[in-house]
Formats: C-alpha cells, structure tokens, sequence
C-alpha cells in the first residue's frame, strides 16, 4: 500500500482549497469573464436601479453596474459598491420588475458590508482547512496515512460547512433588506417571486427537492423557503399590486433583444425572432443578427425600419452608424454617429465610435474632432480602453509621440499588461513637459504597474 507523502497531502489540500474557493465565487465571483459594454443597456440598469438607490439611502451615483458576458443566471457584488449583472440573468428574465428585485437584492449586500466581511468568513474557514492539513501531515509521518486521510477531508467538510452556513445567513437577511427596499421605492415584490419561483422550476428540473438536497451545503437558501418568506411579506405591501412602469419594461424588452442578438449565433436569433414579428424588440435583435453574420444590407435594413418609427432614437442611430463603419463606409456612418452623440450629451461609448468613424476616413481634417471628442469621453470613462487606443491613434498621426505613448499605457494598464504600461508611461513621462497634468498621469501610472509587478514578483 502507498503511504501518502506530506507532498500529496498538499496536493489534496490544494484541491480542497480550490473546492472552497469555488463555493466562495458563487457568492462573489471575481469579474475573469468578458465585460459588455453598452451605451444603453448602462443607462437602462443605472435607471432601474435608481429608486432602490434612494430607498437604500446609499449616494446617488456611487452603485456601479456591470453587465458581464455570462449565460448563468446571476448578479454579485464585488469592490465596494459594484454590481455585476450577467447577461444570462437578463435574458433570463420577463419583466423588469424581476431585474429589479435581484438588483434590490444585491444592494442589500452592499449596505450590510458583506464584500467587507468576506474577508472574515474565508479565513475561518482556510483555517480549519490548515489545521486539518497539520493533523494530516502529523498522522501520515507517524505511519497512518488512512487517517491522514481522514483527517484532511473531515477538515474540508468542516470548513466548507462553516463558510456555507455564514453565507446562507446572508443571504436570507439581504432578501429582506431587499424586500425593504423595494417597498420603499414603491415598487412590488412580484418580480422578485416570480424570479424565485423560476429558479425553483430549475431546481425541480435538474432532479432535486427540498428533501432531496440538504440545505446547509448550499450557498444561498433554497428558493422555495426563499418564497415563502418573502410572499407573506410582499402581500401585506401596498406596493404590492402596483403596475409594472410600462416604460421601463419596454426599455427592458429592447436591451433583452439587442443582448440576444449580439450574443447568440445569428441562427438562433433568426429563429426566435422572426421576419414575421415586426415588434421593435424583434427588428433590433434581428439587426445584430444579421451584423454579426455580415450581411450588412439586411441590418441596416432592419435599422432603417428602426428609425421610421422613432427617428431621433440615439441607440438606432448609434447601430445605424455603428454598422455602416463597419461596412468600410465610416463617411456615411459620421452623420449618424455624430446625431447620436449629440442626442447622449456626448456618452463615452457613442463618442468613442464616432471618434473611430473620424479617424477612420483616413482624412486628417477629421482629427482635431476626434480629438476632442475622444478627449471627452476619457474624462467621463477613464475606463474605456477603446477610447484610449483612439486617442492614440490621433496623437501618433500627428508626431505627438508622448501622447500617444501615455494613451498606450492607460489601455494597457487596464489589460493588466504591466511591463508594457511601465515602459510606455516612463517614456510619456520622459517627454512631457514637467508638471503637466499629462506628466502627472504617467507618472500615476508608472507608480501603479511598478506597483502590480511587484506584488506579483512576490506571490510566485
């Protein structure tokens, strides 16, 4: 028989140590997956959210929200006061209504200081894990690698019922913070349970009960003991059996659509939302549909149909322009582009396409435009990477080499490629005239990627 070396002890705790950390990233996952970024699915869910924002008491304009480009149904917090939503919750849901009672939700996370606490919860738990490696390590030594064995994974069942335990506390108390909430806005609870009750239907679906699966080695609560709380508090409610905000639905139906489209393989998306339904949700998600799959005539077709309806819609205009650019005709696409922008009060993300569209004419009478425009819009996002490259592009073309250096850095700083970052923005800093603000931001960011590539020379 083979006696386990304290090597494979670590081993198996590096595989218990994973398997926590898994249980913690459902709580609160860290953001690896790609983020979307769209002008008005941003504003749609800053809108959405606003109410709770003022029923939560937490400051206007401090909640970010995050859409990221993952099918699972799900949202979390994470960094201070950050909510990431995932594309598959949105597409998931009916109304906005359900949206907001996950957002609700999340905010009660935020305003109890669970992502502070998170900290707390986990080192519990790593220690109870270490201490059972410890036991482990002394039991293999002394000849007794069964129970070596034993003891690592009592000690992983052990820590994951009490990082589980505290979480599902949480859980069920951020439920009625939501529920708060929501009553506060005005707003009923009905989406909030309907929301449940489908995530029960998936439970139910995917072969378990509530006396099948134990609830302590779930993360969060089971749905169905989730909606019976919650009900007999919403009911009581005189929020309860108010409308829905049937324009706030429309503007859901629309960013569900266009998500659909931009997501799915066009096939799909052809499929679920035929040439017959001539709704605007189904011509928007047909004309990513047919962009994505490069046939650009039937898209702009699609947005042309868009635009008899509602002629100064911004985002129409943004995807007509948007599409054109991307047909090799950034001449035409300017005028659209242009109208966009000016109908957001110049949004980042519309400004920065209509920037690209200026430079890309390849007419050198555009860049003073994009410039400023480009300019612009990195003052409102700096953490738009984009419209940094933009930018760039516009200073190289006219020999302003330590600008476009330093825009080089702040996108790649963003992309973590710090020795990249370093060495760009040392040379911006160089250049640029002492005391600048330009020179202050390089050397903002040189004391930052100098800083990352220590920490992680550190970690190896």
């Amino acid at each position: 028989m083979h006696v386990p070396r304290p090597l494979s002890l670590l081993r198996l705790l590096a595989r218990g140590l994973a398997v926590l950390a898994a249980s913690a990233l459902a709580v609160q996952p860290i953001a690896a997956q790609s983020i979307l970024r769209d002008a008005e699915t941003e504003q749609f869910l800053i809108d959405l959210a606003a109410p709770l924002v003022e029923a939560s008491e937490l400051e206007p304009g401090n909640l970010d929200l995050v859409l990221i480009n993952d099918g699972s149904i799900n949202a979390f917090v994470a960094g201070g006061q950050m909510v990431f939503v995932h594309s598959g919750l949105l597409n998931a849901a009916n109304t906005a209504n359900e949206v907001q009672g996950v957002i609700a939700h999340e905010i009660g996370h935020i305003t109890a200081g669970h992502v502070a606490r998170f900290e707390e919860r986990t080192k519990a738990a790593t220690g109870i894990t270490i201490l059972s490696l410890l036991l482990g390590v002394g039991a293999a030594l002394a000849g007794a690698p069964e129970a070596a064995m034993a003891s690592v994974m009592a000690g992983q069942t052990a820590a994951m019922g009490t990082f589980l335990a505290f979480n599902r506390d949480q859980e069920a108390a951020t439920d009625l913070a939501g529920a708060r909430y929501l009553s506060g806005a005005g707003i009923s609870g009905r989406g909030m349970i309907k929301f449940f009750e489908r995530l029960r239907a998936n439970e139910i679906r995917r072969g378990f009960s509530q006396s099948q699966e134990i609830s302590y080695m779930r993360t969060h609560p089971l749905s169905g003991e989730r909606i019976q709380t919650l009900r007999g508090l919403f009911e009581e409610d005189p929020a309860w059996d108010a409308p829905d905000d049937a324009q706030l639905q429309e503007r859901f139906l629309r960013v569900r659509a266009k998500l659909y489209g931009y997501l799915a393989e066009p096939r799909r998306t052809l499929t679920y939302f035929p040439a017959s339904d001539t709704s605007i949700p189904a011509r928007y998600a047909r004309a990513y549909a047919f962009h994505k799959d490069a046939q650009m005539d039937r898209a702009l077709a699609e947005v042309e149909a868009l635009l008899e309806r509602e002629p100064d819609n911004p985002y129409f205009l943004e995807l007509k322009g948007q599409v054109l650019l991307e047909s090799g005709r950034p001449r035409e696409a300017l005028d659209p582009l242009k109208r966009a922008t000016e109908l957001t009060r110049n949004h980042p993300l519309i400004a920065s396409i209509y920037g690209h569209a200026l430079i890309a004419t390849e007419d050198n009478r555009f860049h003073s435009e994009a410039e400023r425009v480009l300019r612009a819009a990195v003052v409102r996002d700096r953490y738009n990477p984009f419209a940094w490259y933009q930018l760039g592009v516009v200073y190289a073309e006219r020999g302003d080499i330590p600008r476009a250096r330093l825009a080089s850095a702040e996108q790649q700083v963003m992309h973590r490629r710090y020795p990249e970052a370093l060495r760009n923005a040392q040379a911006a800093e160089a250049a640029l005239p002492y005391g600048s603000p330009d020179w202050l931001r390089a050397q903002d960011i040189s004391l930052q990627a100098r800083s990352e590539l220590e920490r992680m020379r550190k970690q190896r």
